[in-house]
């Protein structure tokens, strides 16, 4: 779909130089003197590089829609992760670097969105929150309780986080899996 160059907004992909890129940042600049215009902050979607491009109000550009598919998480099988298509069945591999560190809140079952342009996945996002088990934690130092003072744990899938100093190792907690951060302790009631 074609969209004029002042119509670009965070978030959109775009079809440029040959490569799909994203638009992080977006700055419509009207100088007192010449046409307005559009500052394009631009990510490449396959490499990670960055772009500034400035596009007028008259040029066209090719905004990308890409495919959103729910896919099950299977099994990692070495540095490949294995998911299934919730509709068709149909398996598919990618490389646990594809993910990023992320890959360790995986879990047999997961649901994650997967998007694809062209039918090549190009980004996956994993649920915010995941319920894992704190494998170790420092204890508590008594006396510490005036301040709002976190100590490290390090999760069942060898992750390290700070935690609130009550919580123990065994039991089990949601964790944030974009910021990496603990949110709450799951209630042992069924």
């Amino acid at each position: 779909m074609k969209i004029n160059g002042n119509e670009i907004r965070p978030g959109n992909v775009i079809e440029h130089q040959g490569s799909l890129w994203v638009a992080v940042k977006c700055n419509a600049v009207k100088p007192g003197k010449g046409g307005a215009f559009n500052q394009v902050e631009l990510k490449n979607v396959i490499d990670g590089t960055k772009l500034n491009e400035r596009f007028r109000a008259a040029e066209t550009v090719e905004k990308v829609r890409l495919e959103q598919k729910d896919f099950t998480f299977l099994y990692q099988q070495g540095e490949a992760l294995v998911f299934m298509d919730t509709e068709s069945y149909e398996q598919l591999e990618l490389q646990r670097d594809f993910v990023g560190d992320r890959a360790a809140f995986l879990q047999d079952g997961m649901t994650v969105t997967v998007e694809l342009h062209e039918e090549k996945p190009l980004g996956i996002s994993l649920p915010d929150q995941v319920t894992v088990t704190i494998a170790e934690a420092d204890p508590a130092i008594k006396g510490q309780t005036v301040t709002s003072s976190y100590k490290p744990a390090i999760l069942e899938n060898g992750i390290r986080i700070l935690v609130p100093p009550f919580v123990q190792a065994g039991e089990r907690i949601i964790v944030d899996t974009n910021e990496l951060t603990y949110i709450r302790r799951v209630s042992e009631k069924g």
